[in-house]
């Protein structure tokens, strides 16, 4: 993985439709208690939130990798994604257009910061979870922040990915999120997307009885380096998948292919070309229809 440490970010230009103010039913939330050395911890769940903005993403120019081979898939990854038995997703800059943690923090009053770690932990050049205490640390969200921001804002879905779920779903394929992210911004995507509860390995954030931030489940294995490369392992040998499939734009993600873990790393770079983690993905896309198409 040393080639990922010098990983140049190229953002996508991604235009928005302007929501107007919009409220979503919080009664639906869910708060659980555990207890921890400071007392008893919340972890709030929103299983139902807004229907998602979907969002208009232009294609990123080829020429910007360099190394174009990997945009037109050989006839064995073709004959690997065909028969797939299950594919998880990455959620930040893949499943959705933004990067939760910064939407979130950028809500916060803390985004351009948080937004900087962000880059340096998907480039892959510090680790995971020493990136995710930093960002945390730096606006330490609340509950009451939390549900306020769940409340104003929906979900924001990268085109296709709707479609793709679908005939995933259609063909009998199975479908999971593994994400760095929290799961209380994650359940509200899988909700719209028909993904189950048990399907989604993502991150929890915990609260003090009084709503304070005191900190992340370090327990979740994405919250921490090599994390979701264990969750890919995890699920492949509970289900016995013969082939499964990985697809995001981070380190990360490139990091479950792997003996025992995924077979088949898609880079999608719709929101993100992270060049490094591209260089080295099986099939790079810039959209999700050559995935829907194939399937055919």
């Amino acid at each position: 993985m040393e080639a990922l440490l010098t990983s140049r970010v190229v953002p996508v230009q991604v235009p928005f439709r302007k929501l107007s103010s919009l409220s979503a039913d919080l009664s639906c939330l869910e708060i659980r208690r555990y207890p921890c050395r400071r007392g008893s911890v919340s972890i709030m769940n929103h299983p139902r939130l807004l229907r998602p903005v979907t969002a208009s993403v232009q294609s990123q120019e080829l020429s910007a990798l360099g190394n174009q081979g990997n945009t037109v898939p050989s006839k064995e990854i073709l004959d690997l994604w065909r028969n797939v038995e299950a594919v998880c997703f990455d959620v930040d800059s893949t499943v959705c257009v933004d990067e939760g943690i910064d939407e979130l923090a950028e809500f916060c009053g803390a985004g351009k910061a948080v937004a900087e770690w962000t880059a340096r932990a998907m480039g892959g050049s510090v680790p995971f979870e020493e990136a995710l205490a930093a960002r945390l640390s730096l606006f330490k969200p609340s509950l009451s922040k939390v549900e306020e921001y769940l409340e104003k804002t929906p979900p924001r879905l990268s085109p296709g990915i709707e479609e793709l779920v679908k005939k995933l779903k259609a063909n009998k394929i199975d479908v999971y999120l593994i994400s760095g992210g929290f799961r209380q911004m994650i359940n509200p995507v899988a909700s719209i997307l028909g993904i189950p509860r048990e399907n989604i390995f993502a991150n929890n954030l915990l609260f003090g009885n009084s709503g304070e931030f005191v900190g992340f489940d370090e327990k979740e294995p994405t919250s921490r380096s090599g994390g979701k490369a264990k969750a890919v392992q995890q699920i492949r040998k509970g289900r016995l998948y013969k082939t499964m499939a990985m697809i995001g734009d981070g380190a990360t993600d490139l990091e479950a292919r792997k003996p025992g873990g995924a077979d088949l790393f898609i880079c999608y770079a719709g929101v993100q070309l992270r060049e490094a983690v591209a260089a080295h993905a099986d099939w790079l896309i810039f959209n999700f229809e050559p995935l829907i198409n194939s399937l055919d």
